[in-house]
C-alpha cells in the first residue's frame, strides 16, 4: 500500500484537516466548533477531523503528496505498528492499512478510485442497487441493547454476513454517506446508553454499559484485525437540524473514544458518522431519550477487499 514513493510535506494533522478540498457545487453551511455543516446533492452531511482520534498517543505522523492529488498519511506508534491512510483529491479515505512491526498488512479498506472518477464525485452508490427487500425477522436486522440477555448475543450477531450480496467495495465515506448502502450491514442500537439532552458526554457509569460490544468487537478483531466498525450518532427532533447532526457527530465520537479509551480496541478500526434527526427510532418531534442514541454497524464486507470475499451470502 505504501510502495509508491510520495513527496514528504510540512503539514500538520491539523493542517490537512482545515486544508481538504471540497468537490465543486459543495456549500458550507454552518460550523460548529470542528464540525462543518455540508450540503451537496440536495444532502445535509456533517464532516468531521478524525485525526484527534487516530493520531493521540502517535511517536510520529507524516504526510505524503502522491500522483493524481491524492495524499499519504502516516502514523508510527510506539510499539512499532504504522497506519497508512491514503485520501484523494477531496480528503476520502480510499485506501487504509496497519501495518506491524514485522512488515504484516492488514488492509481496512480499500476501494477502486475509478469508481469516483466514472461514477462523478459524491454520486450516491445506493442509486445503483435495487429497492431492500429484508427477508429475515427485524431482530436478526437490528438488534436492540435492551433485549441482550447476555454478552455473547453481541457477537453472535456482529459475526454473521450482510443481509444482501455486496455489489462492490465501497469507500468509508461513500458507506457513510448513502443510506441504501449502510443497510446491508446489520445494526446494534445501543439504546441502554443514555445521552442527557443535548449532551455528547457519557460518564464512567454508562462507559461501562459498552462492556458486551467492546468484548464482541474485541473477539471479532483476534479473528481479523482488519475488521471495521462504524459508529452512528442521532439525536432527538428537539432544535435545529444542522445543531444536531453536529451533536450526533459528537456522541458517536464520544463512544468511539470510550472504546479505545476504556476497552483498548484501535481507533483506526472505527470510523464515526452523525445522522442528527434524520432517522428518528421514534417518529415524535418532542425529546425522546430513546432518539438520543448510538448506533454500530460492522462494515468490514463493505470496505475491506479480503472479507468482502468471504463474507457474503
Amino acid at each position: 500500500m505504501d510502495e509508491e514513493k510520495g513527496k514528504r510535506i510540512d503539514r500538520t494533522p491539523e493542517d490537512f484537516a482545515r486544508d481538504r478540498r471540497r468537490p465543486k457545487g459543495t456549500d458550507v453551511v454552518k460550523q460548529f466548533g470542528d464540525r462543518v455543516i455540508l450540503q451537496f446533492n440536495n444532502q445535509t452531511f456533517v464532516e468531521s477531523n478524525e485525526a484527534p482520534r487516530i493520531t493521540r498517543g502517535a511517536k510520529d505522523v507524516y504526510y505524503e503528496d502522491l500522483s493524481g492529488g491524492r495524499t499519504r498519511e502516516t502514523v508510527e506508534r510506539g510499539n512499532g505498528v504504522r497506519v497508512v491512510t491514503i485520501r484523494n483529491r477531496y480528503g476520502d479515505v480510499v485506501q487504509r492499512s496497519r501495518v506491524m512491526p514485522d512488515g504484516r498488512e492488514y488492509v481496512l479498506s480499500y476501494v477502486d478510485e475509478r469508481q469516483y472518477q466514472d461514477d462523478g464525485d459524491w454520486r450516491d452508490p445506493g442509486d445503483d442497487l435495487p429497492p431492500m427487500r429484508l427477508t429475515i425477522p427485524r431482530r436478526d436486522y437490528i438488534l436492540d441493547s435492551e433485549d441482550v440477555e447476555s454478552d455473547d448475543d453481541y457477537y453472535t450477531f456482529l459475526e454473521q454476513p450482510p443481509v444482501e450480496k455486496v455489489q462492490r467495495l465501497y469507500s468509508i465515506d461513500e458507506v457513510k454517506r448513502s443510506a441504501r448502502v449502510r443497510d446491508i450491514a446489520r445494526r446494534i442500537d445501543l439504546d441502554t446508553l443514555n445521552f442527557d439532552f443535548g449532551s455528547a458526554t457519557i460518564s464512567d457509569t454508562e462507559v461501562q454499559k459498552l462492556d458486551g460490544v467492546a468484548n464482541a468487537i474485541e473477539k471479532l478483531l483476534q479473528k481479523n484485525p482488519a475488521e471495521t466498525f462504524l459508529i452512528e450518532g442521532h439525536t432527538d427532533a428537539v432544535g435545529t437540524p444542522d445543531a444536531n447532526l453536529a451533536l450526533s457527530d459528537r456522541r458517536a465520537e464520544a463512544v468511539a473514544e470510550a472504546l479505545t479509551n476504556a476497552f483498548g480496541i484501535p481507533a483506526e478500526n472505527l470510523t464515526t458518522q452523525g445522522y442528527g434527526e434524520e432517522y428518528l427510532k421514534v417518529n415524535t418531534p418532542g425529546p425522546n431519550r430513546e432518539n438520543r442514541r448510538v448506533a454500530i454497524r460492522r462494515i468490514t464486507s463493505l470496505v475491506a477487499p479480503v472479507a468482502s470475499n468471504s463474507d457474503q451470502q
